[in-house]
């Protein structure tokens, strides 16, 4: 980093903070070119993220991106100005997103420790000669700038009169900053800066040594932070600007008696205490144009809006760090609970008992605030597919607009981080795979432009994200004889069901098309969806009608950290059931066991035929076929799909932590049937058991 601030926080804020803007940037852009043109407030906030974008990185020593924004945030300054300007929304998005595209680069560079060492010199000249376009195409000649512009720019209105009199006023003014915004100190710096960067003015503040001394942060709470300043402005451009700087709460300005003169400026009032630094920076060629931000009223009961931020910034590790001492609480718990010294005399144990009770109502609450903390709307991640339906239908001369359902939808961050890749990889293979080109549409007899929807909602324990497209669908027939070539079969076709057939097409090295294009051909992504999807435990299915669409389901847990489990006892070994996948459990009779010519076992229950799968064959010890009506079986669904499984009993039901599986039973042939393991109340080791993978290995018929 070549600025002068190491300091890990304020490099993480900076990062933060960029990244949000520019999403939100993004977002704003795509809006505009569906409606072919950008709306007033879209330019205003569009303008405002590159400034703030320009300053912070700036403040950072970032130059590149620096001068990158400065460029952008010209192009939108005039659009304020100049709002019949006559533009393309299309050609001006397409240069935008490049610069979002370059800052966002050289912002993963930097997040990962890198040099921020992009050359943005070809595109900022292509966004400079757009702008020229647009000052020459709106006004026929090449722009003259007059004393209206200048007051403009500044959003102020001055006379031609008061400009050449060279009028100096003195301002006091005292700000505050948005409670728990942190790092107040670097905030009051980023407004000197950008005051020194917007007026022709002279200035200087309390505490001197913002930058020098972190404690300056501390008084800057507490006293607030004084500027004094000279310049021609007036006094409401002045408190407009201060008033709309980031994160600033309150401010309160006076106007101090000075004298007039267009020469020299007379010596600043000394501060009560200490003198303050002066600095003195020249006027550069372009200047900010603040946007005079409303009056803060306050809501009912005489509160200021302002003062109900309850909202910190919190490191991802220490959240990590407090769930995974919650899930140590949980074991810790049940431990205590659940220890077999207590075998006999827990009834005994009333004053015991009750504390345990108490105990286990508060790990429950602290489990249920953490479990929140982690939970993140689908909304962001869901948003971001815009921008691949608006670049590949463009490439691919498509038509095509996204639609997305239940947004609101939260799952937990770590599981987020695992589904961007897929859902791209998807939203890929619709456009390309799916969707027509318009001429087919129409001859089909179907709008002109397609549709790509992505649905979330929640399914008991998981939440359900679909993909679905209204193009041609899958053919069974093309993926059988592409499945044939590549020996992919492993039974006789007619036996398969389509939903198996199309599940084909996540097996690696799969593809239908004959030509290898950009964007899909050599058999890579789907299979890459599965791996994943199987990372955090989660499944893909297909569904599709030729003509009509394809629907894509991914399954995914909701979290990754603790679930209500059952236990049940296998012979020495224990096994967890997510309590979310069980229907219930019974005692069954021998006569209503069936067995079909091949050895699979199924049961008779009110006159529904189901798969029994005895827990024994995965238990690794040898197995000696007993009578059925001597354990118990729970019936367990997914998908539609149910099975029996058959325990001996029962042990109960708690909360778990799920851990990682061990090497040595990853590396056995059974893993697959297992997502993780946890830690007993006695001490001992219980697997957890994968619910989807055991219905789907299942055959039914």
């Amino acid at each position: 980093m070549s600025g002068s601030f190491p300091e890990d926080s304020l490099l993480e804020l900076f990062i933060f903070e960029t990244l949000q803007s520019l999403q939100q940037l993004e977002d704003s852009i795509l809006a505009g070119e569906q409606h072919e043109t950008l709306q007033p407030e879209d330019i205003n906030l569009i303008f405002r993220i590159m400034h703030t974008i320009k300053g912070s990185a700036a403040v950072m020593g970032y130059t590149n991106i620096s001068s990158l924004a400065h460029i952008m945030e010209d192009i939108f300054f005039y659009l304020r100005g100049h709002p019949n300007a006559p533009y393309n929304a299309s050609e001006l998005s397409d240069l935008i997103l490049q610069g979002v595209d370059f800052t966002k680069l050289e912002t993963i560079k930097i997040k990962n420790g890198d040099h921020a060492d992009g050359d943005c010199a070809l595109l900022a000249e292509e966004l400079k000669a757009y702008l020229q376009y647009l000052k020459t195409g709106s006004a026929g000649t090449s722009e003259v700038r007059t004393p209206e512009d200048i007051a403009q720019r500044t959003d102020i209105v001055h006379s031609e009169a008061d400009l050449s009199k060279g009028a100096f006023a003195r301002f006091r003014a005292v700000l505050h900053f948005e409670e728990n915004c942190q790092l107040e100190n670097i905030r009051a710096f980023t407004v000197i800066h950008q005051l020194g960067e917007t007026m022709d003015c002279r200035f200087t503040y309390l505490p001197e040594d913002i930058i020098e001394n972190p404690d300056s942060s501390e008084v800057i709470r507490r006293d607030g932070f004084v500027i004094v300043l000279e310049t021609q402005e007036c006094g409401e451009a002045v408190a407009a600007f201060l008033r709309n700087a980031p994160y600033v709460k309150e401010m309160a300005i006076e106007q101090l008696e000075t004298e007039k003169t267009a020469a020299v400026l007379p010596a600043l009032p000394e501060a009560p205490e200490t003198a303050p630094q002066t600095i003195e920076l020249p006027a550069p060629e372009q200047k900010f144009a603040s946007v005079p931000a409303p009056e803060k009223k306050p809501k009912e009961g005489g509160q200021p809006s302002s003062s109900q931020q309850t909202m910190i910034n919190v490191n991802v590790a220490k959240m990590d760090k407090l769930m995974d001492l919650i899930g140590e609480l949980v074991i810790a718990e049940a431990m205590v609970t659940q220890n077999p010294d207590l075998a006999g005399v827990g009834g005994s144990l009333s004053n015991f008992n009750k504390a345990a009770r108490q105990l286990r109502k508060i790990s429950a609450e602290m489990q249920d605030v953490v479990m929140s903390l982690r939970m993140v709307p689908l909304a962001a991640t869901f948003h971001k597919m815009s921008r691949i339906i608006r670049d590949m239908t463009r490439k691919l001369e498509k038509e095509a607009a996204l639609v997305i359902l239940g947004e609101e939808t939260e799952v937990d961050k770590n599981i987020i981080e695992h589904l961007s890749d897929p859902l791209m990889h998807l939203v890929r293979n619709a456009l390309d795979h799916g969707i027509e080109m318009p001429s087919e549409r129409l001859a089909a007899g179907k709008p002109r432009s397609g549709t790509v929807t992505l649905e979330a909602k929640h399914s008991g324990g998981d939440v359900m994200v679909m993909i679905r497209d209204d193009g041609k669908g899958l053919h069974r027939d093309k993926i059988v004889a592409r499945a044939l070539e590549n020996g992919l079969l492993t039974r006789d076709e007619r036996e398969m069901s389509d939903k198996e057939i199309f599940r084909l097409i996540f097996h690696p090295g799969f593809s239908t098309k004959d030509s290898i294009s950009e964007f899909s051909g050599r058999g890579v992504g789907m299979d890459v969806v599965v791996k994943d999807l199987e990372k955090v435990g989660g499944t893909a299915s297909v569904d599709s009608v030729p003509g009509e669409g394809s629907t894509i389901t991914l399954r995914i847990p909701l979290t990754l950290a603790i679930i209500d489990g059952m236990n049940v006892g296998v012979g020495d070994s224990r096994f967890t059931l997510p309590t979310a996948s069980i229907i219930h459990s019974f005692r069954p009779n021998a006569k209503d066991l069936l067995s079909d010519p091949h050895g699979n076992e199924w049961i008779m229950v009110r006159g529904n035929c189901y798969p029994v799968l005895r827990l024994h064959h995965l238990s690794g010890a040898s197995y000696q076929s007993g009578p059925i009506d001597g354990g118990i079986l729970i019936m367990v669904e997914d998908e539609g799909r149910s099975l029996c499984l058959l325990a001996d009993e029962l042990l109960g039901q708690q909360q778990v932590v799920v851990k990682a599986l061990p090497d040595y039973i990853l590396n056995s042939a059974g893993s697959k049937h297992f997502v993780g393991c946890t830690l007993l109340g006695d001490g001992s080791i219980s697997l957890i058991l994968d619910v989807i993978r055991l219905a789907s290995s299942v055959n039914h018929k």
